[in-house]
């Protein structure tokens, strides 16, 4: 049997015991198996126990009920299993970083939590974990709109980086001469590295959102980390990061999903089609400028950091 199948039957022994009281006993014998063997053989392939997937997946079905039913807290607080109100509230608050109540009020939606083995709570109007494990996309398959705009992004961006390593440090902390003020939440970029970085720091921060991370304390960045070389490679970890949490909502065409971003000051609410969208908006805008700036230094940059040029790139290695 394929590691996807046994992942597949392994976790729907869990999944279909969610209304149910039995311990882990029951579920070894639901998996015809002994208890030592079911653990060991169910960590082996899932990369977590299943005591701690089904704490897991109660909580994103209490998420799932908080934001589209209007079972009461403490009813759903019950039906996940736990003694009390305050007992469902911290947990609640531990996972997803707010209270159950203002994730109410809020109007979240998404209720997928971090997974070792990508296997979530389904959803009634959603498909099964099995067959959302069997969409997947070959690499010849045609490129989709998402593919486009995230795979460009990352393209230029890591373009650039490149490129700025011919650079000195002096010309990297050159002042702009042209500071327009685009965002009303943050200054003007003052130099080629801060661009840089802020095209680094746009994804590691909406990548800690919504995984539910600290927020990077950006004042306390060490000199070292702004290199071009540091940061080319904080992008392909925020990358990476990003880009499978996307991929999921892409595969289960969650675009219109919420998710509560609990590092703004106060929480907010966003979509992940409008986050998607905003992240792409602002940081071309950002990469542009950037653009800019390495061309009136002297750096031959070929393109203009258009999608297209992106798109040729991939026909150019097939």
């Amino acid at each position: 049997m394929s590691a996807r199948l046994d992942a597949e039957r392994l976790s729907a022994v869990v999944r279909d015991s969610l209304d149910d009281k039995g311990d882990s006993n029951t579920l070894a014998r639901r998996a015809y198996s002994s208890r030592t063997q079911f653990f060991r053989v169910f960590r082996a392939v899932i990369d977590e126990t299943p005591a701690a997937m089904r704490r897991r997946l109660l909580l994103e079905r209490a998420a799932w009920q908080l934001g589209r039913t209007r079972h009461s807290v403490t009813h759903i607080a019950l039906d996940a299993g736990y003694g009390s109100l305050e007992a469902f509230t911290r947990a609640f608050r531990k996972a997803f970083r707010i209270s159950p109540s203002l994730y109410r009020r809020m109007g979240a939606t998404h209720f997928h939590l971090p997974a070792p083995g990508a296997i979530h709570f389904c959803a009634p109007t959603s498909l099964s974990a099995a067959a959302s494990a069997k969409v997947d996309r070959s690499e010849g398959d045609d490129m989709d709109l998402y593919d486009m705009f995230a795979g460009a992004e990352s393209f230029h961006v890591r373009k650039l980086l490149e490129h700025a390593r011919a650079l000195r440090p002096e010309q990297l902390d050159a002042p702009l001469g042209n500071q327009p003020r685009v965002f009303p939440w943050d200054s003007p970029a003052q130099s080629l590295r801060d661009l840089l970085r802020r095209l680094v720091q746009t994804k590691e921060i909406w990548t800690a959102a919504l995984n539910g991370g600290s927020l990077p304390d950006l004042n306390a960045e060490a000199p070292e980390q702004g290199t071009p070389d540091a940061l080319l490679a904080r992008l392909e970890r925020a990358d990476a990061e990003f880009s499978r949490i996307l991929g999921d909502v892409r595969k289960r065409n969650a675009w219109g999903d919420t998710f509560v971003d609990a590092l703004c000051e106060p929480p907010e609410t966003f979509s992940f089609g409008g986050m998607f969208a905003h992240v792409i908006t602002f940081n071309t805008y950002q990469r542009l400028l950037a653009l800019d700036a390495l061309r009136r230094m002297g750096v031959k940059v070929e393109g203009f950091g258009c999608p297209t040029e992106y798109e040729a790139s991939l026909a150019a290695v097939k």
